[in-house]
């Protein structure tokens, strides 16, 4: 597979933009830096992309969606909307993964570089930069699915997304009223700004309302060298629970895919859902309908979010609007892997 300007800045614990600058003799780096960076590439054959390069002097009606945790199955419908919106609009669309480690702004910008984009969409993850960073960014762009916690300025983000905080509590406020008080979480690491913070606080408000104190052995946050919210990170996560022998009745997974991994690791250590313990999750993914039992969960309108991401996109690519916001209200589906404590 032929090394990209991102595997280049990888092995040389730089940005994307950093990079580019070596590559473009810009003034602005470091000359030790740059002597690194040009010996990287020279090792490893790296040919920068004239083709894309020559795009510049072209006009390009291109839109990139720039993704963060690509396994989750909750993107795959979004990204097919998407793809089919941007294309009635006679526009290109590119897919751009951005690992968990990487600054999708520097990715962005070296995109907007290469490909003459006109607009960016940024799907997932947490997204907290500083205005000096994306006043970088020369094109509009919207963020979809992404918490928009009290650290967003409104006045610098346009974005579409579900209220996770009241969602959040709606699903916890079920579980208790169940009869559950020990609701074991698995949610994002603490230092999360962005939807794993807001799914966590709406859980310990639920807790709180219901006169249930907060028992921080059953907050579980996912594993960081596992892809975020991810089946794999609610299995190893749920294995770690029933092997520290904690009491438990419930978990709630802040995402759909790592409630299946939990119920898969409950039922590997002989237990059973619903009999033994309750599992609910978030997303309403197509998976969550088809696994057995069926994963009680909030459903997110998913083709309603994509459809209104790409027309606040193009509005303010065509200047109508300068930052517009859209919250959706999502939906609280009970199905067969919760029950009442009788």
């Amino acid at each position: 597979m032929a090394i990209t300007i991102i595997d280049i800045a990888k092995m040389c614990g730089v940005g994307v933009t950093t990079v580019s600058r070596a590559i473009n003799n810009h003034p602005d780096i470091n000359e030790e830096t740059k002597a690194m960076i040009m010996q990287v590439i020279k090792e490893n054959h790296y040919v920068p992309n004239n083709s894309a390069r020559n795009l510049k002097r072209a006009a390009s009606k291109t839109i990139a969606v720039l993704i963060k945790g690509i396994t989750n199955a909750f993107f795959n419908r979004m990204i097919q909307v998407f793809e089919k919106e941007i294309q009635t609009k006679k526009y290109s669309f590119i897919l751009q993964r951005v690992d968990e480690n990487q600054d999708e702004i520097e990715v962005a910008i070296e995109l907007v570089k290469e490909k003459r984009l006109k607009g960016i969409v940024f799907l997932g993850g947490n997204f907290l930069h500083p205005k000096e960073k994306l006043d970088q960014l020369t094109v509009p762009f919207v963020l979809s699915t992404i918490g928009m916690t009290e650290e967003f300025d409104p006045d610098e983000y346009s974005y579409v997304a579900v209220d996770d905080y009241k969602e959040s509590y709606k699903m916890v406020d079920y579980l208790c009223g169940l009869g559950h008080k020990q609701i074991a979480i698995i949610t994002a690491p603490m230092d999360d700004v962005s939807i794993g913070k807001l799914r966590y606080e709406g859980y310990k408000k639920a807790l709180e309302d219901h006169g249930v104190e907060l028992n921080d052995r059953l907050v579980l946050c996912m594993k960081e060298d596992i892809e975020s919210y991810s089946m794999e990170n609610g299995y190893v996560v749920t294995k770690e629970l029933l092997q520290s022998e904690e009491e438990f009745t419930a978990i709630y997974a802040v995402s759909d895919s790592m409630a299946i991994g939990a119920c898969k690791a409950l039922v590997e250590g002989g237990k059973r859902v619903p009999e033994d313990y309750s599992v609910a999750g978030f997303d309403g993914v197509d998976i969550s309908f088809y696994y057995n039992p069926s994963i009680t969960t909030i459903r997110q309108p998913v083709e309603e979010i994509a459809e209104e991401t790409i027309r606040i996109l193009f509005d303010m690519i065509h200047k109508k609007v300068t930052h517009a916001h859209k919250i959706f209200p999502a939906e609280l589906i009970v199905r067969e892997s919760t029950r009442l404590l009788t």
